[in-house]
């Protein structure tokens, strides 16, 4: 069926209801509109479904939310977990509300478990409550930092980590099997209550996940003196993340955190950013008025779902606030852990620090140092998880820190997924540490270069939208694919990576090898003077996403070469290799 005719079904169907069918007729005769919102179904990516909220199989509504539910449920019967149950959440976006109580319902249609919490909470709770509570998945229903337009459902199993292949291949033909939305069982919220299969999750849960953040603090005797001093301003930008931070925070002994008032309550309107992105400054800026004012030592902001911590400190010297990278505060919260640990003597032998083939180098050098395994993987923290899951079930190695660039980490194995609440407070908690030797956390990032050497990072991405952007964005990576690039700037090709493809290929004696990666969309080159770049389509967003990374001699020697290393890619990319 092509997508005017799709069209034309929903416009007609007693499948889909009045509203759906206005909202339809009012784009009747705009092709380009029409043609956007039917072309495709949804696609899990690499953080499952996401899309732009409205009318359409290319888009988030009760109906490719009730096809998806329908298919995870079919799933489940089939594996015969029904009983086990499903947690499901929500962030502040438009829907959220409503598809968590839909997915909830359907689960219940089938005769599914589903165990609701009363009001919105951040993803790293969800996959928290996933483990505690014994589930065979979990649901979260958002777009974690897309813009307001969109909306989200995250997919988990029962480690609390978002699924893998070949689970996730499973779950989508499931979902694909489902030829009409009238396969899509419904049942009331008194029915569900009254059978039993609709249980509520109010604070306690709440309760056990804070109290698991607040064991696995090392310094408490020094968070609660330096508390006393420290100065910490927070916004959740509209999110999740108040829903439990400001609590922790003051539980743990800080006595001067301040949450940015405008931003303080859930709004998926997001009205006071353009994107509520912490990766992106301007995100900060009622932040920063505050912490001027306040003269705050940190500044933080989680996203709508709280997975991602964005960060800003106050460089004594300058009286400067000065930004991290999502390398640098993931890494920063890292090297004081284990460090830590280290001089505590609770630094497992066995232990693993693992990362992302586009995220630093610097944690390689770090695990080095610290005698730790290194193990890298794709995009994606549920990739991270899988090996989380592969050391616990071998019983061989034990985690100890786990992030990707997208500024996310996991300070520990409470949770399968990257947690911006525990980063929050391990960022305090290194503030104390740091803030007692008479330094700020600009004086510790600076002392990790001195350290380890000067490895800077850049992401850029090139956004191509619609129909006709999506065929763009194949074409560059074609045409990537295809191309022997033996130089990128000033700097050799040393391997080069088709992951895709599954190879690793030598650019100086041509021998090939495999990668051990499970197949994805992403090209990869190691470049000589420990440079490198690597190159994907964005599994969420139309764009594509250029990532390099460089070691330099000294901050100017680093973002000098940082900055020549970004515009010979973005000229090799853009003009096709």
């Amino acid at each position: 069926m092509n997508y005017l005719e799709e069209y034309k079904k929903w416009c007609e169907s007693p499948e889909f209801n009045e509203e759906t069918k206005q909202e339809l007729l009012a784009i009747k005769g705009n092709e380009k509109e029409i043609e956007d919102r039917f072309y495709q179904e949804l696609e899990f990516g690499t953080a499952g479904l996401r899309g732009i909220i409205g009318a359409g199989i290319n888009r988030m509504n009760q109906y490719t939310v009730g096809k998806a539910t329908q298919g995870l449920a079919n799933y489940i019967v089939e594996q015969g977990t029904q009983d086990k149950g499903v947690a499901i959440s929500y962030d502040s976006r438009k829907m959220s509300k409503e598809f968590s109580m839909q997915t909830a319902l359907i689960l219940c249609a089938n005769g599914i478990k589903a165990y609701l919490f009363e009001n919105l909470r951040p993803v790293p709770e969800l996959s928290f409550a996933v483990r505690e509570l014994g589930c065979t998945a979990g649901v979260m229903i958002t777009a974690s930092h897309n813009p307001p337009k969109y909306n989200g459902y995250k997919v988990y199993w029962d480690d609390g980590a978002q699924i893998v292949s070949p689970r996730d291949k499973d779950i989508i033909s499931k979902v694909r099997a489902i030829e009409s939305f009238s396969e899509i069982k419904q049942i009331s919220q008194e029915e569900a209550i009254q059978k039993g299969l609709l249980h509520i999750i109010g604070t306690e849960m709440d309760d056990k996940y804070l109290s698991v953040l607040k064991s696995s603090v090392l310094n408490p005797d020094i968070m609660k003196e330096q508390g006393k001093k420290l100065k910490v301003v927070y916004t959740p930008l509209h999110g999740t993340g108040n829903t439990v931070t400001e609590r922790l925070l003051k539980e743990l002994g800080l006595e001067n955190v301040y949450v940015v008032p405008e931003q303080k309550e859930p709004d998926g309107n997001f009205p006071t950013v353009d994107y509520p992105n912490p990766e992106d400054k301007k995100a900060f800026q009622l932040a920063l008025e505050l912490a001027k004012k306040v003269e705050a030592d940190v500044v933080l902001a989680t996203d709508p779902d709280a997975d991602r911590l964005g960060i800003f400190s106050k460089d004594a010297k300058t009286g400067e606030y000065m930004t991290y990278t999502g390398n640098m505060s993931a890494l920063l919260i890292a090297e004081y852990r284990i460090s830590q640990m280290k001089e505590k003597g609770i630094l497992p032998s066995n232990g693993m620090l693992i990362t992302t083939i586009v995220s630093s180098d610097l944690a390689k050098a770090i695990a080095k140092y610290y005698d730790l395994a290194c193990p890298e993987v794709l995009t994606g923290f549920k990739n991270i998880g899988a090996v989380m899951k592969k050391a616990e079930e071998k019983k061989d190695k034990t985690y100890v820190f786990g992030y990707e660039e997208s500024y996310g980490c996991l300070i520990g194995d409470y949770a399968r997924d990257k947690d911006g609440i525990a980063a929050v407070m391990a960022l305090c908690e290194a503030a104390c540490y740091y803030q007692a030797q008479n330094k700020t956390l600009w004086d510790a990032m600076n002392d990790i270069y001195e350290k380890y050497g000067y490895y800077k990072e850049e992401q850029v991405s090139i956004v191509r939208e619609g129909v006709q952007g999506a065929q763009e964005i194949k074409e560059m990576m074609t045409k990537m694919r295809n191309t022997d690039i033996k130089e990128i700037g000033k700097y050799q090709v040393l391997t080069f990576k088709d992951i895709q493809k599954n190879i690793v290929k030598n650019m100086q004696t041509g021998e090939i090898k495999e990668t051990g990666l499970p197949e994805s969309n992403v090209l990869y080159y190691e470049l000589e003077d420990n440079a490198w770049c690597c190159i994907r389509p964005s599994g969420t967003e139309p764009k594509i996403k250029l990532y390099m990374g460089i070691k330099g001699t000294s901050e100017e020697d680093a973002n000098k070469k940082l900055q020549e290393l970004k515009q010979a890619m973005m000229d090799i990319v853009e003009n096709g290799g």
